[in-house]
C-alpha cells in the first residue's frame, strides 16, 4: 500500500505550486531532476528556492527556458514527446491524460476541435516540466490514492493572449465542472488551466481533509505573490494507516420521509443532488403512519455541500423537515483512470484491496452517453472499456488511442 495525498487548494493551484510543494513535502531533488532527463529535452534548467508568500515560507521551482524555447506547442507535439521518452508507462500515460483533459477544455472554451488546439498560457517547456515532473513526483513519492479541498479560483479578471478575461477563465471554468470551487481573497487568478487539468487527473474526491496519519506536510509556491495573502499550495502526505489500505473521511448523511411525491419525479431529484455534490442517493421503501406507502430518501454528502444538498430537498420535494448527522465512512483510495474507446472516453474508477486485489468498473454515465451517441448497447460499451482498460494494464502501455472532435 502506497501512501495518501491531500491537496489543500485554499489558495488555488497551478503546476509550478504542485511541484514546489511535492519538493518541499520530501520529493528527493535529485532525483527529480534525473527523472525528468527521461524527457530527453534540451533548453532548459530546474531550479528550486525558498521564498516567502505572506506569512509562510514555500519551495518554488523554476523552470528556466532557454532563448528559442518559449514557442507554444501542439497537442500533437506534446504527446509525441512524452511518449518518447524513458520514463514508466504509468507517468507517461498519466502526463497524457492532464494534457488531453487541458486540449478538450480549450477546444470546448474556445470553440476549437481538441487536436487543433494550440496551448498558449500553458503550452511551452516549463508547463511541459511542471505536468511531468508533478505527475513523476507523486509516482516517485509513492502515492497511490489522492484528494483536494475544494478550490479556490480567486476573482477579477487576468490578462490572456485573447484580451483580458474574467476570473475563472473560459479554460479553469471548463475544468471545474463538477468540482467544488469558491472565491476568496485577492483580486487575481489562483486557479490555472494545468493545476486544474493536474487535479482532474490525480485527484479522486474533492472535499474536507480525510483522517490522515501525516507524514510530511509541503508548501509550494507560484510566481504571484499578492500583499498580505499566504499564496501558496499545501499538500498533506500520509504514511499508510494500520488496517490496510482503507481511508476514513466524514460525510454527513440527511434522511427525509416522502409519502406524496409522484414517482415519475424521483429522477428528477436524485440528478438535481447528484449536480449538488451528493456523493450517494438511494430510495429505500417504507410504511410511513397511518399504513401509507412512502419511500425514504437517503443522500450522504461531503460536509461542505450539506446546504446545496438541504436546498435541492426543500424546493424540489414536499418535505418540511429533514434528519441530518455526521458519520465516519471507511474508503479505499481511488482513482479515475480515463479509456479511450471506439466512441468516445470512458473514466474507470479503480481501487485497490489491501491484499493488493484491484476493483475497476466504468462510470456509467459515460457509457450511457456514448450508447447514447453511437447506438451501441450500453452492455458493449461496458464491456470494452473494461477489456481496454484491463489489456493496457497487462501489457503496461497505453491502450487509448488521440480523442476525435466531435462533428
Amino acid at each position: 500500500m502506497g501512501r495518501h495525498l491531500h491537496f489543500d487548494c485554499f489558495s488555488g493551484v497551478s503546476g509550478d505550486m504542485m511541484l514546489g510543494a511535492l519538493v518541499d513535502a520530501g520529493l528527493p531533488w535529485t532525483t527529480l531532476v534525473n527523472g525528468l532527463k527521461g524527457l530527453k529535452l534540451s533548453g532548459y534548467r530546474l531550479r528550486k528556492r525558498t521564498v516567502r508568500r505572506g506569512s509562510l515560507e514555500a519551495t518554488k521551482v523554476d523552470v528556466i527556458v532557454g532563448q528559442g524555447f518559449e514557442r507554444p506547442l501542439s497537442l500533437p507535439r506534446i504527446r509525441r514527446i512524452v511518449a518518447a521518452g524513458a520514463l514508466p508507462p504509468a507517468v507517461k500515460q498519466r502526463s497524457l491524460d492532464v494534457f488531453d483533459r487541458l486540449a478538450e477544455a480549450e477546444g470546448t472554451a474556445h470553440r476549437t476541435a481538441g487536436r487543433k488546439v494550440r496551448f498558449h498560457e500553458v503550452g511551452v517547456i516549463d508547463s511541459l516540466i511542471d505536468v511531468v515532473g508533478s505527475v513523476l513526483g507523486c509516482h516517485l513519492l509513492d502515492v497511490t490514492g489522492a484528494t483536494a479541498s475544494a478550490v479556490n479560483v480567486g476573482s477579477g479578471t487576468v490578462p490572456t493572449s485573447h484580451g483580458p478575461l474574467p476570473v475563472p477563465g473560459p479554460t479553469v471554468a471548463v475544468l471545474a465542472k463538477g468540482i467544488p470551487v469558491y472565491s476568496e481573497g485577492p483580486r487575481c487568478e489562483l486557479a490555472t488551466p494545468t493545476g486544474m487539468a493536474l487535479l482532474r487527473t490525480l485527484v479522486s474526491d474533492f472535499g474536507s481533509t480525510p483522517t490522515m496519519k501525516i507524514a510530511a506536510v509541503g508548501c509550494g509556491a507560484g510566481d504571484h505573490d499578492p500583499e498580505n495573502w499566504p499564496n501558496v499550495l499545501r499538500v498533506f502526505l500520509s504514511e499508510p494507516i494500520a488496517g490496510g489500505n482503507r481511508a476514513m473521511d466524514r460525510v454527513i448523511q440527511i434522511e427525509t420521509n416522502l409519502d406524496d411525491l409522484a414517482p415519475q419525479v424521483y429522477e428528477h431529484v436524485m440528478d438535481r443532488l447528484f449536480q449538488a455534490g451528493a456523493l450517494d442517493v438511494a430510495l429505500t421503501p417504507a410504511i410511513m403512519k397511518r399504513g401509507r406507502p412512502g419511500v425514504i430518501l437517503t443522500c450522504l454528502t461531503a460536509p461542505e455541500r450539506s446546504e446545496a444538498i438541504l436546498d435541492v430537498l426543500f424546493k424540489e420535494t414536499p418535505t418540511l423537515g429533514v434528519r441530518a448527522q455526521e458519520l465516519s465512512r471507511l474508503v479505499l483510495p481511488r482513482l479515475v483512470v480515463p479509456v479511450k474507446i471506439s466512441g468516445g472516453t470512458v473514466r474507470m474508477k479503480v481501487a485497490t484491496t489491501a491484499d493488493g486485489m484491484e476493483k475497476a468498473a466504468p462510470e456509467y454515465r459515460d457509457c450511457k452517453a456514448i450508447a447514447d451517441r453511437t447506438g451501441l448497447s450500453l452492455r458493449s460499451v461496458m464491456e470494452e472499456a473494461c477489456r481496454i482498460y484491463h489489456a493496457g494494464r497487462r501489457t503496461g502501455r497505453s491502450t487509448t488511442t488521440e480523442i476525435k472532435p466531435k462533428s
